[in-house]
């Protein structure tokens, strides 16, 4: 992400406030520490380089960072501001291949929660029940002020937001070249088995998420119907980690319980926990743990 920009503020259009409108707020904090106002802009604040006007202002000049897309086609490819956001700093391709929920937010920003219902192949009384509490909280706080300082704790509640999203996105890309670098596919069984693991082994430094990555390397190499277990160094010990992969029942971790190496076996099957560090002792016990 490279932009070059002397921001002193930033501005949002005043009463409800929406995901896409907080996002892109937050994602642009982490270009500087700026208080973020909550009004209409003037054409002064449109013509100001230094001002990012988001999500109001019929104007999308990221030269000059105006991020609107109500005056967009309305028939077109579902664009919301932090579309328009990531978009400038560089990261909207990487973002829509890392974030499943982007451009779910997209349409709802766009096309309201019937089309998006629709789109999804759901009702939607469906959407409604995923509310979340903190999504409501945070926005009606968020929408309740005219302007967030530093040091408030909305801005920055806003700002570690936008962190974590921008550091998601820019250190997976990384991650995902060093799994393909270490990680290795085994077969469970005979070689002509479909079933495989993805195993990753501990690595030196250790990352902070051993398993970040692991879901999507899966995807790349085509084998989301063969692979059934993900096995990573334990954070927390000298051990291994196994779960499920896209929660295959095929895969049962209560069956390797009483193996006096595994010290956590979740109830409900999906995840392990063993002291074993040997690639041979990990293949037996996902063998074990494989249904018949």
């Amino acid at each position: 992400m490279k932009v070059c920009v002397m921001l002193t503020s930033i501005l949002t259009h005043p009463g409800a406030a929406h995901k896409d409108d907080f996002l892109a707020c937050a994602t642009l904090l982490t270009l500087a520490p700026v208080p973020v106002h909550r009004r209409e802009p003037t054409e002064e604040d449109l013509a100001n380089p230094q001002i990012a006007v988001i999500d109001v202002g019929h104007e999308h000049a990221p030269e000059r960072l105006n991020f609107d897309h109500h005056q967009l086609p309305r028939d077109g490819v579902p664009t919301c501001a932090l579309s328009l956001v990531l978009a400038h700093l560089g990261l909207y391709e990487d973002a829509r291949e890392f974030c499943d929920w982007l451009e779910t937010a997209e349409w709802f920003d766009c096309r309201g929660p019937v089309d998006t219902a629709a789109w999804l192949g759901t009702d939607r009384d469906i959407l409604a029940r995923l509310n979340s509490p903190i999504d409501i909280t945070i926005l009606r706080r968020f929408a309740g002020q005219t302007i967030h300082q530093p040091g408030e704790p909305i801005w920055e509640l806003m700002r570690m937001v936008g962190q974590d999203l921008v550091d998601y996105i820019t250190n997976l890309r990384a991650r995902l070249a060093y799994v393909a670098a270490h990680a290795e596919v085994w077969t469970l069984g005979d070689v002509n088995a479909s079933c495989k693991a993805l195993f990753m082994p501990r690595t030196e430094p250790m990352p902070d998420e051993a398993s970040a990555g692991l879901s999507m390397h899966v995807e790349k190499l085509g084998l989301e119907q063969e692979v059934l277990a993900l096995v990573y160094p334990d954070s927390r010990g000298q051990g291994y980690g196994m779960r499920r992969f896209n929660d295959d029942p095929r895969m049962e971790f209560t069956r390797i319980d009483s193996e006096p190496d595994v010290h956590f076996t979740h109830a409900r099957g999906f995840i392990a926990k063993t002291s074993a560090s040997d690639p041979a002792r990990l293949k037996t016990l996902l063998q074990q743990a494989l249904q018949a």
